[in-house]
């Protein structure tokens, strides 16, 4: 008989950013072995598993241990864990079997040529081969240091590679019998690997991308970004995937070595495996959250599965005061480390904005318009600042002391003073127009500033932002009262005219180092967000939201991804490349002044009167929840579900002494079934499952277990 209704249980699973991974309540690891069967793998035992492509999930609770990486193959499935242990079962729900490998290390990786020769790797140096399915292993690690290895990946039965910390490669063209060192490319942590067999592909820390082609030279690719890149993928080494960072993925098609095609996905977590199982269907998966994504066109667009959704809300975090400009600043060095300022006081956070700390008073001034650490020497802080007149102050001594060294008037909102990313020697100050006024540049770290043109008749007259235009530094973009933007080709000599003034001001632009042709802009006192595709020569119109534009920032890790505010207690967040913004503002209040988005699950929102940062909760459907207890039960037992009478959910629990068949269903009271709650292959141990009757009526109930040997039925009372 169907079933009626289909059972879930809801997980609502709230995360911060952390700057510690340990802290994760997701996965680790996702494999398929046919597109069909998905299996996923996490810390604290957790198991989802997929029998349709991933269009709905069962969880399962294995243990407590921490799994690390899984692998699949035709009908088997490997996955591992810590202290040696490797675990092999099927792809259907079936039997786990414990192969520990006879030493005792973190089983980071795990990777299988065919169902026979496999291959894992882990701490310490380890590296362990199998021949029988991975019942048996043997050591495999000639030439190995003792260092972390991370990642495994063989393109034939003889030619494979591993990375591990410290910049470590190593690869072997016999099976695994000897492994050769490469020189050192880069000292930083290698995190995941893949052998095509056009070449080798190596992710790692601080956006570390390593690239190996057939002729064996090895190249160490600039892919502008300091945050991690954890997993490649791909069925080609010229159709790659890579992803990391806050959820960001991206790929190498159309010949684009650098990794700059940037796939739109939904998550804004922490992406730490990707495996796509053809040129089509692929799978990633956050260490952060249980929910699991899914592209089935090849990465052009990406999707939550099973019914996952996501929910954004602003938590409000200590630092407070007086803030109108920008003041947001990311630390030069230390990604997790950002500084804000309101008022003339300084705040630092070495938590990725979680916790924030006042270090340093500006000693010149009443409010900060714009701030600045210096990449050159972090000691170098520049500020512009309310004064009479307005002034540019600079601190060569990490905020104790300063020096007044422009005085000039400034618009009294804007953000006039701007760092050029391409030098940050380079400094550039748009006071307001007046007699003999323009544009002012420093080539010494703000040091000293010189009139680089006047603005004699161009019509700017109170510019409200400046943009530097990456790898272009002569380019230079002007927001100014009425709405105008400006751009000039030259540094700051001359100035075109470029989209005519709409409203009142433009308070916020914001561009992208993967893609310099793209520049954001918001209007005050209009909600329009303008667009320009083509260095900013044209601007359209890509936004209407509701409210007065303000702040802006488009990702640091990924350009798909901007962020926009208001004057107001408002916000926008695009995921698509600006092709829709859905409003986000549960939680903000006050009226904004600067945005920063560091990485898609990492930003922070300057209101006027005090900081917000961004929290994504993600809500997953799985179609049961299974919890599996590790000790040994010495009989067949199905316990009284608790608590009893329920409302609406309750747990059953029974246990196996024996492996084999089970099922459990839940039936009404004129024995039609009404849920199947458990019907597969169990290992021996004590099982827990939750069930929720939300959409069942009043009554008495009965659940049934039956085993090859056991069956035993209770009844169970619901009220609502």
């Amino acid at each position: 008989m169907k079933n009626l209704f289909s059972v879930f249980c809801l997980f609502l699973l709230s995360f911060l950013i952390l700057a510690n991974d340990s802290k994760a309540v997701g996965f680790n690891s996702i494999h398929t072995p046919d597109g069909i069967y998905v299996i996923a793998v996490g810390d604290n035992g957790l198991i989802f598993r997929s029998s349709n492509g991933g269009n709905t999930w069962a969880s399962y609770t294995y243990n407590s241990e921490n799994l690390r990486s899984v692998y699949s193959f035709e009908n088997d499935v490997w996955f591992t864990g810590q202290n040696g242990n490797v675990y092999k079962t099927g792809k259907s729900n079936s039997a786990i079997t414990n192969y520990n490998v006879g030493s005792s290390f973190t089983v980071n990786s795990v990777y299988f040529i065919d169902a026979n020769t496999g291959f894992v790797c882990g701490s310490g140096g380890s590296i362990y081969k199998s021949v029988n399915g991975g019942a048996d292993w043997t050591p495999s690690m000639t030439g190995i240091p003792n260092e972390d290895l991370n990642g495994i990946s063989f393109v034939d039965d003889t030619k494979g590679v591993v990375v591990g910390n410290n910049g470590t490669i190593y690869t072997t063209s016999d099976g695994g019998v000897t492994w050769m060192p490469f020189n050192t490319i880069t000292d930083k942590n290698l995190l995941d690997v893949k052998y095509f067999t056009g070449g080798i592909i190596i992710a790692g820390e601080y956006g570390t991308l390593i690239t190996s082609d057939v002729t064996g030279l090895w190249n160490s690719i600039n892919s502008r970004t300091n945050s991690d890149i954890r997993a490649v993928s791909g069925t080609s080494y010229t159709t790659a995937h890579v992803a990391g960072g806050g959820g960001f993925i991206r790929n190498n098609m159309s010949g684009s070595s650098e990794f700059l095609n940037f796939e739109i996905n939904p998550m804004l977590a922490n992406l730490v495996d990707l495996y796509f199982y053809n040129d089509n269907l692929g799978f990633a998966v956050s260490s952060l959250n249980n929910a699991i994504i899914r592209t089935t066109n090849g990465g052009m667009s990406w999707e939550l599965t099973a019914g996952a959704s996501a929910s954004i809300s602003w938590v409000q975090k200590s630092p407070s005061g007086s803030g109108i400009g920008n003041n947001l600043c990311m630390h030069p060095t230390d990604r997790n480390s950002a500084f804000v300022v309101y008022g003339n006081k300084v705040y630092a956070s070495r938590d990725k904005g979680d916790s924030w700390t006042q270090i340093a008073t500006v000693g010149i001034g009443s409010r900060a318009h714009s701030f600045y650490v210096s990449p050159i020497d972090t000691n170098i802080w520049v500020a512009a600042m309310n004064n009479t007149p307005d002034c540019i102050v600079r601190s060569t001594d990490y905020g104790a002391t300063w020096t007044n060294i422009i005085a000039l008037d400034f618009s009294t909102y804007g953000q006039p003073l701007e760092m050029d990313q391409n030098d940050p020697h380079n400094f550039y100050f748009a006071p307001s127009n007046g007699s003999g006024l323009g544009v002012y540049k420093s080539t010494d770290i703000g040091a000293t500033f010189s009139l680089v043109a006047p603005y004699n008749n161009s019509g700017i007259n109170q510019p409200c932002d400046l943009i530097i235009r990456w790898d272009h530094p002569n380019e230079i973009y002007m927001g100014d009262d009425g709405a105008d933007i400006w751009k000039s080709t030259d540094g700051a000599a001359t100035w075109t005219l470029v989209k005519p003034g709409s409203s009142s001001e433009v308070p916020s632009m914001c561009n992208s180092i993967f893609d310099n042709t793209i520049c954001y802009a918001t209007t005050w006192s209009s909600p329009q967000v303008f667009r320009s595709t083509n260095s900013g020569d044209n601007w359209s119109i890509v936004s209407n939201n509701s409210g007065s534009g303000w702040g802006s920032d488009l990702c640091r890790e990924d350009p798909t991804v901007v962020l926009t505010g208001s004057y107001g207690s408002k916000s926008w967040l695009t995921t698509n490349g600006g092709a829709n913004f859905a409003e986000v503002n549960i939680g903000l209040s006050g009226a904004g002044a600067g945005i920063m988005v560091p990485e898609r699950g990492y930003m922070l929102n300057m209101q006027t009167g005090s900081l917000f940062k961004m929290v994504i909760n993600y809500s997953v459907l799985t179609s049961t929840n299974e919890n599996i207890i590790s000790t040994v039960p010495s009989s067949f037992e199905l316990s009284q579900n608790y608590p009893n009478p329920f409302n609406p959910s309750t747990t059953i629990k029974f246990t196996m002494p024996e492996q084999g068949n089970v099922s459990l269903k839940v039936f009404d009271r004129l024995g039609r079934e009404v849920a199947d709650l458990v019907s597969g292959y169990r290992n021996v141990g004590t099982y827990e499952i939750n069930f929720d009757a939300s959409q069942l009526s009043s009554g008495i109930y009965f659940y049934k277990l039956s085993t090859d040997n056991f069956v035993s039925t209770k009844k169970m009372t619901l009220i609502k």
